[in-house]
């Protein structure tokens, strides 16, 4: 149990009210329209804790930072006493007192529970084996801005029922769309995320069945961080989920693409698809530094 239980941590989507979630989308857009116009963390610091490689959380969290005139720490377990046995609690009783926030991208999502649960200052999501919830407020931000807006809207989730996926069902339920997943026999989401989400997720028959008449398609890689000696049997398991122009052609004619990168071209999407007019994943990727200086507002205010 937490020591510091008024703290606000976003560990996931779920985290927040959908009224909360609404007000930082509108404050995302409002701080990527004037880039520069607040600085209210002169002097405040958010420790970032990698033990997975990163570009866009890194880039985008540090670039935040400095943007709201505060400072960003990276640090490895190469780096610090966690990589020599520190236990977690220790580590986050330390870094809680010293920093103003802590961003953790990590392989174990209890393992972040822990660390919030004993870290005064606020926790943040980079990046879990369960949940990417940062990920998500970048693309409810991209879609938004594309389509005006989110609510009612149809999404297709195209492989491997991952983290991202995963936050996928919980913005689903937080933003009220729909979320159609097309996953292999093996690789669904967890069960229990699904169905916490309720009637906003549907697991759909195929790729094709998902993506009929959606407003948005969303891939992700075959294999992810970690899983690299799976890649064989996942190319085999997965034939049939890549994203080309014809799966694109059962959504509608303006359907959106997107992809949370890296991408693996001619594997989970065609070169075609995720550089043609119907992708919109540099827009998203950008979107993760707008959608974490709101974040990083609200949690660290």
């Amino acid at each position: 149990m937490s020591d510091h239980k008024s703290k606000p941590d976003f560990l996931s989507l779920l985290d927040l009210q959908p009224v909360q979630l609404e007000a930082l989308i509108e404050r995302a857009r409002a701080m990527k329209a004037d880039r520069r116009g607040v600085r209210p963390f002169v002097g405040r610091t958010l420790a970032m804790i990698f033990t997975k490689a990163s570009t866009r959380t890194r880039v985008s969290f540090e670039v935040a930072m400095a943007q709201l005139g505060g400072h960003a720490l990276f640090l490895s377990p190469d780096d610090t006493q966690l990589g020599r046995g520190e236990p977690i609690e220790d580590t986050a009783r330390v870094i809680g007192r010293m920093c103003d926030g802590v961003m953790i991208r990590n392989d174990s999502h209890a393992d972040q529970q822990t660390f919030a649960a004993h870290s005064q200052a606020p926790v943040i999501n980079g990046l879990s084996d369960l949940l990417h919830p940062c990920q998500l407020l970048a693309d409810v931000l991209t879609i938004v801005e594309h389509k005006g807006k989110i609510d009612g809207l149809t999404v297709a989730w195209i492989g491997d029922g991952n983290n991202v996926c995963h936050s996928f069902a919980h913005a689903a339920k937080q933003f009220g769309f729909n979320l159609r997943v097309a996953a292999p026999v093996g690789y669904a989401p967890d069960a229990a995320v699904v169905d916490a989400a309720g009637a906003a997720v549907e697991l759909a028959d195929s790729a094709n069945a998902a993506c009929d008449g959606a407003d948005v398609v969303v891939t992700d890689v075959w294999a992810s961080m970690g899983q690299e000696a799976e890649q064989a049997t996942r190319q085999e398991d997965f034939a049939g989920y890549q994203v080309d122009a014809a799966m694109m052609a059962k959504a509608k004619p303006e359907a959106l693409f997107m992809h949370c990168l890296p991408a693996h071209r001619g594997e989970e999407v065609t070169t075609d698809v995720i550089d043609g007019p119907q992708s919109v994943v540099w827009d998203e990727a950008e979107n993760r530094l707008h959608a974490q200086k709101a974040l990083l507002e609200l949690l660290l205010k």
